[in-house]
């Protein structure tokens, strides 16, 4: 039996009613209206928690679909990726996180549940690049869009505990906090096929797209389709010069900086003093040394024509 005929034709729906504080479910629920509305036979997967969101994907995946439907953020849809990778089966996303990176980067409509979920049956279908997380006692995880640690990382983890304001209005209020107790981080450098590089600096993003923060663009150069890690490394430059850097990135225009390394790799390895820690998909991804790698157009991803 091949994978096609393994395929019932129906559509999965899976719900993360904790992403974005609530707005999974909300989303979730317009997109599965909108799908039976459309005739689709819809199968709507819905836990509880962010774990059972994870075990109802590897469910849904196996009940083999025609297309997966993941109503959340960013960490939702990597969180379910390893069954969707082996599957084949196309992923379609309702953006419903704090970031929705992955959606910005590819034109999914961010705030039109019923518009995206459109795209699950009428749809183009992109075959996009996926990357791996691998620590040092060899546990893999997946993602999506960018891997930060430094500035970045301290800031995420600020973000996510913060309750107020709303939207990506929160991860700038998060980077001036964090700013005001700047520490400077030792980077060491490995890529794969280069020399390996030792900076003094204050944020590190590797990044498969260009967003991360909800729209920050820290990798603007990063092709999502091209089989390469584009990294970023914001050297210390001090910390007024640093609060200065904030409207170059938002402008995308920091990687011309001098004090600013970029370099591609298919992968590479991150080491820094003890205790930094790395956030991907705003995610938390482990503490550093990290191998981080990109996998070549190993998701199909459903997207505006």
């Amino acid at each position: 039996m091949t994978e096609q005929d393994s395929r019932t034709g129906h559509v999965a729906v899976l719900v993360n009613p904790v992403s974005g504080r609530g707005a999974g479910r909300d989303c979730g629920h317009a997109a599965v209206d909108r799908l039976r509305a459309r005739g689709a036979d819809v199968r709507v997967y819905e836990g509880s928690s962010g774990d059972e969101t994870v075990a109802l994907g590897r469910r849904a995946v196996a009940e083999g679909p025609e297309v997966l439907v993941v109503a959340g953020g960013d960490g939702t849809v990597s969180s379910v990726l390893p069954p969707l990778l082996e599957s084949g089966i196309p992923l379609a996303v309702i953006p419903a996180g704090t970031g929705n990176d992955l959606a910005r980067e590819h034109g999914i409509p961010l705030a039109d549940a019923a518009a995206a979920a459109d795209l699950s049956l009428d749809g183009a279908r992109r075959r996009v690049d996926t990357g791996t997380i691998t620590a040092a006692d060899g546990t893999v995880r997946h993602f999506v869009t960018v891997l930060c640690a430094g500035l970045d990382s301290l800031t995420n983890e600020r973000t996510n505990r913060m309750t107020w304001p709303t939207g990506p209005a929160r991860y700038q209020v998060a980077v001036y906090l964090e700013w005001l107790r700047l520490r400077t981080f030792g980077y060491r450098l490995h890529p794969v096929g280069a020399s390996p590089l030792e900076q003094d600096g204050y944020m590190l993003a590797v990044g498969l797209t260009r967003y991360y923060g909800g729209g920050v663009p820290i990798c603007p150069d990063a092709d999502p389709a091209d089989g390469l890690l584009d990294v970023t490394l914001v050297h210390a430059v001090g910390r007024f010069k640093v609060l200065a850097f904030d409207s170059l990135i938002k402008a995308g225009t920091h990687v011309r900086r001098p004090d600013v390394t970029t370099l591609r790799a298919s992968a590479i390895t991150l080491e820094a003093p003890s205790g930094l820690v790395a956030y991907a998909d705003g995610e938390h991804a482990g503490p550093l040394p990290l191998t981080v790698e990109a996998h070549r157009e190993s998701l199909t991803l459903c997207v505006p024509a």
